[in-house]
């Protein structure tokens, strides 16, 4: 099921994923589930969004730059990291970026 990350009022902060795949899984579907549950878990975090259509786009929510740092710093997040250089991507960049301002629609609400 595909949800929007719900964040609170802002400042907060993000790291945009943007990447292109190798052929073939290679463990990388349950890695990925593995690192979006430890990533929960960490102090900071505020949500995740992602879509995939040929080009990957991942969105992580922090509420503060050290909170990111911290992530990055994991040493699970960082064996996942080189596992995704060696074996599941061709390319890949990585944004991190300020929210000031947000604002959302919902045919539910």
């Amino acid at each position: 099921m595909y949800t929007i990350a719900q964040t609170p009022l802002p400042p907060y902060f993000a790291v945009i994923f943007t990447s292109l795949r190798t052929e073939g899984d290679h463990g990388y579907s349950a890695m990925a589930d593995e690192m979006e549950a430890l990533a929960a878990l960490q102090p900071g975090y505020l949500g995740f969004e992602s879509a995939r259509d040929g080009l990957g786009i991942s969105i992580s929510y922090w509420d503060s730059p050290e909170a990111i740092r911290n992530w990055k710093r994991n040493l699970d997040h960082r064996d996942a990291q080189q596992k995704g250089r060696d074996h599941w991507y061709s390319a890949y960049k990585i944004r991190v970026c300020k929210i000031e301002r947000d604002y959302e629609f919902s045919r539910d609400a």
